[in-house]
């Protein structure tokens, strides 16, 4: 297996950004020889049973994949400036708290849209892992501004913060 795993997958459960089934991109990531996946897809959880029902048929089937890793949680989209944050729950107890938070984001639109918001991510962030992921491109002063603020705020909150980076394979 090569040293590489993707920690920014997205599925065909994230509309109109991802297209795969969370099945193929399990199955594809290990016959690719990937050292694991990461699963987050926007502001739900809706693919990750698919995921790990297929990572364990590869495993009891085929026999394959017994080193492979998968990570899953959400890509936390927020309504106000904050950027976007990959959320991967570390245990049962964190996985409630991202779910709830989910939730409530759900409760406050109408069906099939999620609003969260910063304080969101405050209130239900302990055992997670955080990769905040800063807007691609040149981005203004504002959004700059707000990445650090962020970043200075969730690090009074969680121990495990990160800042993602992404190859926009712009030249």
């Amino acid at each position: 297996m090569s040293g590489y795993a993707e920690l920014a997958a997205a599925t065909n459960f994230s509309f109109l950004t991802g297209a795969s089934q969370p099945s193929d991109m399990v199955a594809a990531a290990m016959m690719l020889g990937h050292k694991g996946l990461g699963i987050a897809d926007r502001n739900t959880v809706a693919g990750v049973v698919q995921a790990w029902r297929t990572l364990k048929q590869m495993r009891e089937e085929h026999g394959i994949g017994q080193g492979f890793k998968l990570v899953t949680g959400a890509r936390l989209v927020f309504a106000d400036a904050t950027p976007d944050v990959i959320a991967y729950p570390t245990d049962r107890a964190a996985w409630g708290r991202l779910t709830r938070m989910l939730t409530e984001g759900n409760r406050r639109v109408e069906k099939g849209e999620c609003e969260l918001l910063f304080d969101d991510l405050l209130t239900w962030c302990e055992g997670m892992v955080l990769i905040v992921l800063p807007p691609l491109g040149r981005f203004a002063k504002a959004q700059e501004s707000q990445l650090h603020s962020s970043l200075a705020m969730l690090r009074n909150r969680s121990r495990n913060l990160w800042v993602g980076a992404v190859m926009n394979r712009a030249g």
